[in-house]
């Protein structure tokens, strides 16, 4: 390729917001442009790098046998009601209606997709396991986007189906799922941790994701110093410390007159109580119900944990309307005197539960109470783990480790579904006692864009993007110094014996912003013709990786640059 005909060179200023190392890069090396918030067109030299990350999964999801399909972006709004999940997912789903009245939605996953197709293709026992997956668009409304291609609302997906007859089968599949996940990162060169997570409103009873540790990530992973316990923020347990101290009666307070408190944590601040001895209260919907999460002051309910106790998804934070509804003010929600107790579930965390004096509400503004006690002054539906643990929590998989938070950038998923959609959407067979069964369904998602992000992320340097040999747009990045005919006759001829993985740069630009450029985008070997080396009937061949350059006679090139590439491969 042409580098003066190539669509979409590099630029040297990028917009504030680019702060993500990897979405700067992208940006000045003219891999990607931003079309709108969370949109982005993936140009010429970004569409290489896709096509080869595509490469490199579809060989590793077919050595497991899968097949490749395309399901259809839009899907009938039906199979989502028929799944249960339509009103699990709310703004984050795209629902509109055709020309003729059909209601349709823009898939943000294609789980139920994949179940009416698979429902469309077999008959028996015998046509199980199968795996299936595509590459394919999708699309989520989502309320934030984040640092280029980390969180964007349109995205490319590798998503993988796997149906079994038995969850002996889906199981045990399981681990060569894993295997084939951590051989994609690493032919990427993307360091990984697999951690526990929550399924969400995916369903099922297991998930793992694979996380990298970096600053734009937009996940939290927890994971112990010294057992390498790991999970994601939403799901890890840990110990807490309690508070210990003596138990006294409850006792009412209230804001002095002239002071305008606006909320319960206002008034624990005038009265100088800890954060971590108040008792707070959240407020959430589920499908049919209104719950409460009481928390200590000082943690954050955690909603996967909290969908996991109800064993329904938590739909978010209840709005205004069910607060009036329930007759209790929001800044001051109390699960003491709480009214109409009979239309709300309330859930203590169980570190709360063993605290024995704390500041609470009482569902009233500008008043509480002090050394409330869980069991004496309020009660609860449930007592369980409902909190992000906090770092620094004592790890409970080992006898001394401390549990640390780090940010990490999510990059696959593994999802153990059961039969949560086969029997929501009845897909059975029969097995070979002719009883009817309901397959047990895995689910495997990898973010192609947010895969590319993570490859900059961990393979850069202070000049550029250093891309992986198998990923780079081209493996030479061929160059001619100064604007001597018999260089540029030089540079020319090696063009044509390269052809084909050759970026050849023919403008008539200064060397340092060639070789700007040539750093910038990253590919993995450097050839340079000048006047001194055509003259001696040399090349000069530099590794991206900053290696000394070396001459080598110019029938050696191709041989040389073989050897090189097949070096950095080995690395």
């Amino acid at each position: 390729m042409l580098y003066s005909r190539l669509f979409g060179k590099s630029v040297r200023q990028v917009p504030r917001d680019a702060r993500a190392t990897s979405y700067r890069l992208l940006l000045q090396g003219g891999f990607v442009r931003s079309l709108g918030q969370g949109l982005f067109t993936f140009t010429p030299l970004g569409m290489r790098v896709v096509k080869n990350i595509k490469h490199v999964i579809r060989q590793e999801m077919e050595e497991i046998g899968a097949q490749e399909v395309l399901a259809p972006l839009v899907n009938p709004r039906e199979i989502w009601e028929e799944s249960g999940r339509d009103e699990l997912i709310e703004e984050a789903m795209i629902r509109f209606q055709d020309r003729k009245g059909h209601r349709l939605v823009l898939a943000p996953t294609h789980e139920e997709a994949m179940v009416e197709l698979v429902r469309q293709g077999i008959r028996s026992y015998r046509d199980l396991p199968i795996i299936l997956y595509q590459i394919q668009s999708k699309f989520r409304d989502e309320a934030r986007v984040r640092c280029g291609l980390v969180r964007t609302r349109e995205f490319i997906m590798k998503d993988a189906y796997s149906f079994h007859s038995t969850f002996t089968d889906l199981n045990g599949f399981f681990p060569r799922m894993f295997a084939t996940y951590r051989s994609i990162f690493q032919r990427c060169r993307v360091p990984v941790i697999p951690a526990q997570a929550g399924v969400g409103y995916m369903g099922g009873d297991r998930s793992y994701e694979f996380l990298m540790p970096c600053e734009c990530g937009d996940d939290y992973l927890i994971q112990c110093d010294t057992c390498g316990y790991a999970a994601n923020e939403e799901v890890a347990v840990g110990d807490c410390p309690v508070h210990e101290g003596e138990t006294h009666p409850i006792e009412a307070v209230e804001a002095p007159p002239e002071d305008d408190m606006r909320s319960l944590n206002a008034l624990r601040q005038y009265l100088e109580i800890p954060r971590s001895r108040m008792a707070k209260a959240m407020l959430y919907r589920a499908a049919d119900a209104v719950v409460m999460a009481v928390v200590r002051g000082d943690h954050e309910v955690s909603e996967e944990k909290l969908t996991q106790v109800l064993k329904k998804p938590i739909l978010g934070r209840a709005g205004d309307d069910i607060l009036a509804e329930l007759q209790v003010p929001g800044p001051w929600l109390s699960p003491i005197d709480l009214p109409r107790r009979d239309r709300v579930h309330v859930v203590v965390d169980e570190v709360l539960a063993a605290e024995t004096s704390l500041f609470a509400g009482c569902n009233r503004p500008g008043a509480g109470y002090v050394n409330a006690r869980f069991g004496r002054d309020f009660t609860a539906d449930r007592v369980a783990d409902v909190i992000r643990v906090p770092e620094g929590s004592g790890c409970r998989h080992c006898s001394d480790g401390t549990l640390r938070r780090m940010r990490a950038m999510e990059l696959g998923n593994v999802f153990r579904l059961g039969t949560f959609y086969t029997q929501a959407m009845n897909l059975h067979v029969n097995d070979e006692h002719g009883r009817r069964v309901f397959p047990h369904m895995g689910s495997y998602g990898i973010g192609i864009g947010r895969l590319l992000a993570a490859v900059v992320e961990a393979n850069h340097d202070e000049r550029g993007i250093v891309w992986p040999p198998e990923l780079a747009p081209f493996s030479v990045f061929l160059m001619s110094i100064g604007k001597s005919l018999s260089v540029r006759r030089t540079a020319d001829e090696l063009y044509r014996d390269l052809q084909g993985f050759t970026l050849y740069d023919d403008r008539y630009e200064s060397i340092s912003h060639k070789l700007k450029d040539a750093d910038l985008l990253g590919i993995p070997i450097r050839v340079v013709v000048s006047r001194e080396s055509v003259s001696e009937g040399l090349v000069e061949v530099a590794r991206r990786t900053g290696a000394e350059p070396i001459k080598v006679p110019r029938e050696d090139l191709v041989a040389t640059i073989r050897t090189l590439l097949e070096e950095l491969e080995d690395v």
